[in-house]
């Protein structure tokens, strides 16, 4: 990717109607990945733009049968197919650098077989360096991109997840992490919503992993054809915040196409990539949320500051506080399509940095899974009260809060 078609990237993505899904993937992953991050950002970009740039996180091109022969021979050697009775031809599923197909082991066992599309590495890492060199002009072209912090090390994150991502062995690492948790932490926390699918080691490696097949639905197909209950969403911000808040490590990637839901539970799949926050920030964010859902925002600007690496006080910290009561003064009651959490939190921490704060670089993360959570109930309950709604949860995520802490 050159400076003229990022250029082209960033207008097509900003101007009036549908991005081209097929003129973005063209440009390659790092302008795939790129349409991803926008995809979240409902703050800003209308809901038909970011609802045809979400198609970037499932529908994108797969490769041709007579491709797929060629790379799994280049991937593997001979005796690793002697361990399947078949494996499909046509992709179940197919993302910006990967696709699954499904599969029998020799006894008759489901599985899928996810592989790395071709090596982007090289290429990729070229693209995301370049970009970074005259990412400062893009955002005097476009101030929007400045709204919460140095682009910059948003483009770092891309490119830290993506790299992550491109490796499948790190997928099978970061998945047995998560397990690790959750078996260290489920028989003394209610984690009976949570699971994920089994994966074969042995029959996997950089560019090929072998697991077992889920038969459920993605939320993402589930919010398409608007067949999500709400109330099981709500069990996935408990999940996820069980990582966030009470570990400060979590799936780094958990969009709808990521989160599979069989017989009432979710499965996360592609843990490529692993969010990471220190204890101050889980606990200041967690604390910030709770105080946020029963509009005591003085308690709430409080925790913001205390998130803050540079925290500020006295008169500064008074003229800070006077405008977060205006920025939350009609939040109270106002349902997810009125004002999107997202959005709030975007302003929120605006208004920090203005004002001296600094945060460090694992906010990003997390905002990034939080904007996540919020447009998946966008597109499943518009009319939801979302701050109103979490009371009930907050004692649940308190104890796993406190639970940590005490170890």
């Amino acid at each position: 990717m050159n400076t003229l078609s990022f250029f082209a990237l960033i207008h097509e993505i900003f101007k009036k109607g549908k991005p081209d899904i097929d003129k973005i993937q063209e440009k390659g992953l790092l302008a795939v990945k790129i349409g991803q991050a926008f995809a979240l950002r409902i703050d800003f970009l209308d809901p038909e733009t970011t609802t045809e740039l979400s198609k970037l996180y499932q529908d994108t091109r797969s490769l041709p049968a007579e491709e797929l022969d060629i790379l799994l021979k280049s991937y593997v050697d001979k005796e690793w197919f002697e361990n399947f009775r078949s494996i499909e031809k046509e992709p179940m599923a197919s993302a910006s650098i990967g696709q699954v197909h499904r599969a029998r082991l020799t006894d008759g066992t489901p599985v899928v077989v996810k592989i790395i599309k071709k090596d982007f590495t090289e290429n990729f890492r070229k693209d995301a360096n370049r970009v970074m060199g005259f990412f400062k002009i893009i955002t005097f072209l476009y101030p929007k991109l400045r709204r919460v912090a140095n682009p910059v090390a948003l483009l770092e994150m891309i490119r830290e997840d993506t790299l992550s991502e491109l490796n499948l062995e790190n997928e099978i690492k970061h998945q047995l992490e998560l397990r690790e948790i959750y078996k260290e932490y489920h028989t003394r926390l209610d984690l009976s919503d949570l699971d994920f699918p089994k994966i074969y080691p042995e029959l996997s490696n950089e560019k090929v992993m072998v697991s077992e097949e889920i038969p459920g639905e993605t939320v993402e197909r589930l919010l398409e054809r608007d067949g999500m209950d709400y109330s099981i969403l709500r069990k996935l911000f408990r999940l996820q915040g069980f990582f966030m808040f009470g570990i400060g490590r979590f799936h780094g990637d958990l969009h709808p196409g990521n989160l599979i839901i069989h017989n009432q539970k979710y499965y996360f799949v592609d843990c490529g990539a692993l969010g990471s926050v220190s204890k101050n920030l889980r606990v200041g964010l967690f604390n910030f949320m709770k105080h946020l859902s029963y509009n005591d925002f003085d308690a709430c600007a409080h925790a913001l500051n205390e998130m803050s690496v540079t925290k500020i006080s006295d008169e500064k910290y008074e003229k800070y506080r006077q405008k977060f009561h205006r920025l939350y003064k009609n939040f109270p009651g106002k349902t997810v399509s009125e004002v999107s959490l997202t959005r709030q939190m975007m302003e929120t921490i605006k208004m920090g940095v203005h004002h001296g704060m600094d945060f460090e670089k694992g906010i990003f993360p997390i905002i990034k899974s939080l904007m996540y959570l919020d447009g998946m109930i966008i597109r499943c309950n518009p009319d939801a009260i979302l701050m109103e709604d979490m009371q009930s949860d907050i004692p649940i995520l308190q104890e796993w809060v406190d639970q940590e802490d005490m170890e």
